[in-house]
C-alpha cells in the first residue's frame, strides 16, 4: 500500500490502519478457521478486526466486547465483522462464544488502575485464566505490555524477551500475572500461542507522539525524565499481531512488539520544527527508561513499514488542523508505574 502524505479525516486514517499486506494474507492462509478477537472495543481492536477481515474476506471474523462506545458495533458489522456483545468476566458470555481456532486476546485494563486495583487484577489475571481454559484448543495470541520489564539503560539495545520480569507498580504486576496464567494453561494443554509485549502503538488520535505534539502546540513543558520510548505505527502493530497467529510456539512464548527507540527530546524538536513552535522542556533525561529489543519480531516480520520522520509529519499535520483525539494520554512519562 502506498502511504499518504497526510490524513484528511478519520475515515482515511482507519482505512490506512487496517490495510493488509501480502505477507499478512499469506500468513493468515497458514492458519485456517475463524478468528475471534476478545476485547475488540479498545483503541486498536476495531482497525485490527477490519484488517483481518480485509486480509481474509471469506473467513468469519468475530469481535467480542461490551460495545459501550456508541456506533462501534454497527460500524464493525458494516465492515463484515460478526459482533458479540457481553462482559468477558461473566462466565455465561464465555460459555456462549464459538470455539474459534484462532483467538486474539486484547482485553485488559490499565488506565484508572490506581484506586480500583481489584478490577485491574480481575481483568488482567482472573480473565486470562478463564479464557486460557475455555479456548485451550485454539491458537492464542495475547496482547501484553513492555511494562512487565524493569527500566534498562538508555544507551543499550533494550530488554530482550529473555530479560527478567521486574515490573514497577500494581498494573504492571497484574500483567505479569496475565502472562504467567496463559503460560501455565499453555503448558497444561499444549496450547500454541504468543505473548505480545507491546510498547506504544501510534495512531494520529493518541500515542506518545500525539501527547508530545499537543504539549508543543499548547506551549506546555515536556518532562524529559523518561527520555526515550519505543514506538510503532498502529498499522504495523496490527499486522504483526495477526501474523503472529502463524508464528505461535507450544508452549506459548513472549515476543516484543514495537519499533526503534525514539528520543522524546528529539521527537519534540522535530514536531516543533513542523509546527513552527519551539518546544519547552523540564527536567533531564534519566539514564534508564522502559525500552525493549525487537530484533526477534523484526526477524520474523521484517522492519516496521512506517518510520519516525513520516510519523512526525503525519502527527504535526493532524494536531495543527485540530484532528480528532481519543483524549487518552499514554502516561509514557510515568516512572512510578501508576496509571
Amino acid at each position: 500500500m502506498s502511504l499518504p502524505h497526510r490524513f484528511n479525516d478519520v475515515s482515511q486514517l482507519e482505512d490506512c490502519l487496517s490495510s493488509p499486506s501480502e505477507a499478512l494474507v499469506n500468513d493468515l492462509g497458514r492458519v485456517p478457521g475463524d478468528l475471534m478477537i476478545l476485547g475488540v472495543g479498545g483503541k486498536m481492536g476495531p482497525t485490527l478486526a477490519r484488517m483481518a477481515k480485509r486480509a481474509a474476506p471469506n473467513r468469519h471474523v468475530i469481535g467480542v466486547a461490551r460495545f459501550s462506545e456508541p456506533g462501534l458495533r454497527t460500524q464493525l458489522e458494516e465492515q463484515g465483522v460478526d459482533c458479540v456483545s457481553g462482559d468477558l468476566l461473566d462466565p455465561e458470555t464465555l460459555d456462549r462464544l464459538p470455539a474459534a481456532p484462532n483467538i486474539i486476546f486484547m482485553a485488559g485494563r490499565k488506565f484508572g488502575s490506581t484506586g480500583s486495583e481489584w478490577l485491574t487484577w480481575a481483568m488482567n489475571s482472573h480473565l486470562p485464566a478463564l479464557v486460557a481454559q475455555r479456548f485451550s484448543e485454539s491458537r492464542l495470541v495475547v496482547f501484553s505490555t513492555a511494562c512487565v520489564y524493569p527500566f534498562t539503560q538508555t544507551h543499550g539495545a533494550g530488554t530482550p524477551e529473555s530479560g527478567a520480569l521486574e515490573p514497577v507498580g500494581e498494573y504492571a504486576n497484574s500483567c505479569v500475572a496475565r502472562e504467567r496464567l496463559f503460560q501455565y494453561f499453555s503448558h497444561q494443554h499444549q496450547t500454541p500461542g504468543r505473548l505480545l509485549r507491546l510498547s506504544y502503538a501510534i495512531d494520529m488520535r493518541y500515542g506518545v507522539l500525539h501527547d508530545v505534539a499537543n504539549k508543543v502546540l499548547q506551549h506546555q513543558a515536556i518532562d524529559l525524565a523518561m527520555g526515550y520510548a519505543n514506538i510503532i505505527w498502529q498499522g504495523d502493530a496490527n499486522e504483526r499481531a495477526l501474523r503472529a497467529l502463524a508464528h505461535c510456539d507450544t508452549p506459548t512464548s513472549p515476543l516484543n512488539l514495537s519499533g526503534p527507540r525514539v528520543s522524546i527530546r528529539e521527537a519534540a524538536i522535530g514536531l516543533g520544527e513542523r509546527l513552527g513552535i519551539e518546544p519547552r522542556f523540564t527536567g533531564t533525561e534519566a539514564d534508564s527508561a522502559l525500552l525493549i529489543d525487537c530484533t526477534q519480531a523484526d526477524r520474523l516480520f521484517g522492519p516496521p513499514q512506517v518510520g519516525l520522520d513520516r510519523l512526525l509529519d503525519w502527527t504535526a499535520d493532524w494536531v495543527r488542523r485540530g484532528g480528532a483525539s481519543l483524549d487518552k494520554p499514554t502516561h509514557y512519562e510515568a516512572r512510578d508505574g501508576k496509571y
